[in-house]
């Protein structure tokens, strides 16, 4: 488990901008069974990917014309049951993190796993997410 100190900042790039915290398996199914759409923010120290995930993530929040109705968050390697309570509900796709999912009435309806956040900047990440904001939101 990552210390607090290093999470803290990580995880209020999130929390500062609306997110919800998943800080339990308790959390998550309340918040992901939820009818509606609720995007899921699952957080990562690696800067090469979570360094351009939070900033593309809160961009497209802020720029997007439709929005999830609820936007939610937990940090793999510290919040390890949340984070493992979520993944249950992104099955098929394998555990990665980061990783962004917009689940609709309690179902991935699009998934941004890690292999197609590494290189990429926040700007792709945001379009990418508006795009499906528009569809499902």
């Amino acid at each position: 488990m990552y210390p607090e100190q290093i999470v803290a900042p990580m995880k209020a790039e999130l929390t500062n901008n609306g997110f919800e915290e998943l800080l339990s398996p308790t959390d998550v199914d309340n918040a992901l069974k939820q009818e509606g759409t609720t995007l899921l923010m699952i957080n990562s120290v690696c800067g090469c990917s979570a360094g351009t995930a939070r900033p593309g993530v809160v961009m497209a929040v802020q720029n997007a014309n439709k929005k999830p109705n609820r936007l939610t968050t937990s940090f793999a390697g510290f919040d390890v049951d949340a984070v493992k309570q979520a993944r249950t509900y992104l099955l098929p796709y394998p555990p990665s993190s980061p990783a962004i999912a917009l689940l609709k009435d309690g179902k991935v309806v699009h998934m941004i796993e890690r292999h197609m956040i590494e290189g990429r900047p926040a700007q792709m990440i945001a379009q990418n997410l508006m795009q499906a904001f528009e569809t499902y939101c």
